[in-house]
């Protein structure tokens, strides 16, 4: 056999032989690699603290590993969006709060994304209050310590948020209408920073979510004046309701995970019965549930409705406010 001829053979065997690879490759079962879970805030957060949780478990389930990302930026809008943009291949998912999902779409002009169109609802996790807290010492130690202190001197009492439009930022803004003051918005980015400048004193009062909250309550270095659910929590039952107060000031974060429009309904089922199996788990629950979390369950097929119920509920408490970003 001359050398052009067997050269050409083996040109036709690599080729043959590379599609064959292909083709086993294409067709390995999902997943088969590390699948990105994108929270779309910074560390620190109720939904980066949720993400961490349940990782280990959750990939577990799966047969891979999960890869936990901050992707922070336009009050949740960036990774959002990364993910809406995203292969639909399945390893790519969002592990987001409300705040993202159902406010943000009423509160920017263009927040890059449509809530309901560009995702599949996967799984609904929890919900947790919002606690109002202050430093140790402080004189605001009860909701009515800081009611008469906002209605003494209209606009000078400041509270902390974890952003513009956040439901932190939103809560404060119901208590003055529930309660009939005003006191003043001070956003920052992310509410580790909105704690650690009430941690030091900067800011009298924040709202926080509980579980970012709640280890500093335990170890005396934040008061809790009072939380945002219309019952107490379980995990500190003795922080009164604002709601006992004003029972309509109401207002819980819930935590979801989310996929690209698009993801086959395979890839789906396999992610919410994996969830399912971590979610059974009476290690991650008892992890869960110390966090304040509130585990009563959603089934997968609701959570497309209850966040379309939240999209109207928060597009008129955002339209009351006056809150409007670009």
């Amino acid at each position: 056999m001359n050398k052009t001829k067997s050269k050409k053979i083996n040109t036709v065997l690599a080729s043959v032989l590379g599609g064959f690879f292909s083709i086993a490759v294409w067709a390995q079962p999902y997943p088969n690699k590390p699948i990105s879970l994108v929270v779309p805030q910074a560390a620190g957060g109720t939904n980066d603290i949720v993400a961490r949780l349940i990782a280990p478990a959750y990939g577990e389930a799966l047969g891979t590993s999960i890869v936990v990302e901050n992707r922070p930026g336009a009050g949740g809008n960036i990774g959002t969006q990364s993910v809406a943009r995203a292969p639909k291949d399945g390893y790519t998912l969002l592990l987001t709060i409300n705040s993202a999902q159902a406010i943000n779409p009423s509160l920017y002009k263009n927040p890059g994304f449509d809530p309901v169109n560009d995702f599949v609802p996967l799984y609904y996790i929890g919900a947790t209050p919002y606690v109002l807290v202050s430093p140790p010492g402080s004189p605001y130690k009860t909701l009515a310590d800081v009611i008469a202190a906002a209605k003494k001197k209209p606009g000078e009492l400041s509270y902390a948020s974890a952003g513009n439009g956040t439901i932190s930022h939103l809560l404060g803004a119901m208590l003055n209408t529930s309660a009939g003051i005003e006191m003043q918005h001070i956003p920052y980015k992310g509410v580790a920073p909105a704690i650690n400048d009430v941690l030091g004193g900067q800011v009298p009062l924040a709202f926080a979510s509980l579980p970012s909250a709640l280890n500093y309550i335990k170890a005396g270095k934040l008061q809790a004046i009072a939380i945002s659910s219309a019952k107490r929590s379980s995990a500190a039952p003795e922080i009164p309701t604002i709601a006992e107060t004003y029972p309509d000031c109401v207002g819980e974060v819930w935590v979801a995970t989310f996929a690209p429009m698009g993801v086959s309904a395979d890839i789906v089922k396999k992610n919410q019965q994996a969830m399912d199996k971590v979610m059974t788990r009476a290690d991650v629950r008892e992890k869960l549930t110390a966090q304040g979390l509130d585990l009563n369950p959603v089934p997968p097929a609701k959570l497309g409705s209850l966040l379309k119920e939240e999209l109207a509920k928060w597009a008129k408490i955002v339209k009351a406010s006056g809150a409007q970003l670009d």
